[in-house]
């Protein structure tokens, strides 16, 4: 008989790493029911909340991110809770004594890596963008197995211990039996005319938002309806802006969608950031998309994400200081384009890969047998 193993999943601080973690989570129990499985994230962060809802045990650590220059008195403090921060895991780890520690970035990750690895316990990064942070690299020297999403990650990782499995996405986006009429109803929009989705991940994106807002004419002409979700930090502001604008039926303003499976099911095409996460998403249910990287994300790995798919011809891409001015308009000549649209699907399924979460789980019970 199989024993029950052990593992903690560490990592958090947006969505685009709490849903893989959640993901390959279920994926291990999928396998092995028994498997006792904790959550390790930053207290605070959006993952205290998220991965209890989801079902599982978390812990969370006093870390948090160093401030910019490294040399702030700020910093002071940061380090000093990092340290708090690796006693506690060191302290949590010889008391759960798990079989294998799994890290998928996060402020969290890299405290809770790096005690498992001085405490001999093997570990696995999941890295899910296409230009590796500073912490994976750091950590990857003392990892077992490192899985990757995007091609050429031998620039930042040992190739022998590189796996290609792709990033685990949300399940319910995948399994959607909803149909593209029922899903454009669900929003009170019509099924007839073209609709674009705009996104601006977990806790939206202003330039998203101005890019709608300061062209709200094309909106009402465009002959097109969009479903808008402004993010919950955005939505009184939007709002405000809004109340002194006549109503437009052809445009659904959400703070925030639950729904994202019927939401990706309604939209003919997708006006998003590129997080890696999302990207994982856009490619596995074959979606055209126009990529606008965040500017404020460490190594801007967001551009690198998005130019991977640029340049096999599978997304658009408008930079972050361009889109107030030209976003809307792309987006609009794009969604009338059916051989464009038709081009960009099947281009950007081409690099989807659809078991991620299993082919992860996999390796997290291989070194949890060794």
């Amino acid at each position: 008989m199989e024993k029950d193993i052990r593992v903690i999943v560490s990592g958090g601080g947006t969505g685009g790493h709490i849903f893989p973690a959640v993901s390959i989570a279920n994926a291990i129990k999928a396998k092995r029911p028994n498997a006792e499985i904790l959550f390790v994230g930053a207290l605070g962060r959006m993952e205290m909340q998220r991965v209890p809802a989801a079902g599982y045990k978390i812990i969370g650590l006093p870390v948090r991110g160093f401030k910019r220059p490294l040399w702030s008195p700020a910093n002071v403090g940061v380090a000093l809770d990092f340290l708090k921060s690796k006693r506690m895991i060191r302290k949590t780890i010889k008391e759960f004594a798990p079989d294998v520690v799994v890290g998928v970035g996060g402020y969290a990750s890299a405290a809770t890596l790096d005690a498992a690895s001085s405490l001999g316990i093997p570990t696995l990064i999941q890295e899910q963008n296409s230009y590796a942070g500073v912490t994976n690299k750091h950590l990857a020297a003392k990892a077992k197995k490192i899985c990757v999403a995007y091609d050429g990650m031998e620039r930042f990782f040992p190739a022998d211990k590189i796996i290609n499995t792709g990033n685990p996405v949300r399940q319910n986006l995948i399994e959607t039996t909803i149909t593209r009429e029922q899903a454009i109803e669900s929003f009170g929009l019509d099924p007839q005319k073209k609709t674009i989705l705009l996104v601006g991940g977990s806790l939206g994106a202003r330039t998203v938002n101005e890019s709608v807002l300061q062209h709200l004419d094309l909106v009402e002409k465009s002959g097109v309806q969009f479903i808008w979700q402004t993010g919950k930090y955005y939505s009184a502001a939007v709002a405000d802006r809004l109340k002194d604008h006549k109503k437009l039926s052809m445009l659904k303003v959400c703070d925030f969608i639950s729904d994202m499976g019927a939401a990706y099911k309604a939209a003919d095409l997708v006006i998003s950031r590129a997080g890696a996460s999302s990207i994982s998403e856009f490619c596995l249910i074959g979606k055209p998309v126009v990529l606008v990287p965040s500017p404020n994300v460490a190594e801007d790995h967001q551009t690198k994400n998005a130019m991977a798919l640029v340049n096999k011809n599978a997304a658009l891409y408008v930079r972050d200081a361009d889109a107030p001015q030209t976003l809307l308009q792309l987006a609009v000549d794009t969604v009338k384009d059916d051989e464009q649209l038709a081009q960009l699907s099947e281009n950007i399924k081409k690099i989807g890969k659809p078991n991620s979460a299993d082919v992860i789980a996999e390796e997290v019970l291989k070194l949890a047998g060794k």
